[in-house]
Formats: C-alpha cells, sequence, structure tokens
C-alpha cells in the first residue's frame, strides 16, 4: 500500500492551528453548512483530525478569499 504516514491532530492542536476556541471547533464540525472537515473517531476515547483534511480546508478558504 503506497499510502502515505497521515497525521492527526486532536481538538486542542486543532482549536490552536485554527486560533479559535475548542468549542468553536465542535460548533462547526456540527455545522453541516459549512465545509470543515470531520472528525474520525478512532476509539470510543480517541477523536481526531487528519491534517491533510485541515491543510485541504485551510486551501479552499484562501482561494474563497
Amino acid at each position: 500500500m503506497a499510502e502515505a504516514t497521515r497525521e492527526w491532530l486532536a481538538v486542542k492542536a486543532v482549536a490552536q492551528r485554527c486560533d479559535v476556541t475548542v468549542n468553536t471547533i465542535y460548533r462547526w464540525t456540527r455545522d453541516k453548512s459549512n465545509s470543515f472537515p470531520s472528525p474520525v473517531k478512532l476509539g470510543p476515547n480517541c477523536t481526531r483530525w487528519r491534517l491533510a483534511d485541515l491543510e485541504a480546508w485551510e486551501a479552499e478558504r484562501e482561494a474563497a478569499a
């Protein structure tokens, strides 16, 4: 399998990357009218975001600006 190594970010790291609060990240995730990436449930107490998904979302926002 030629899949690149995936990097995962916890909600605190996502919030810091986006310069918002953790609550805002969860609100963006619940809001289906925006294109914020959905988290991936890796275990019963482990939710993470793919770095590649966040980078694509950031690029999309930059292109729209």
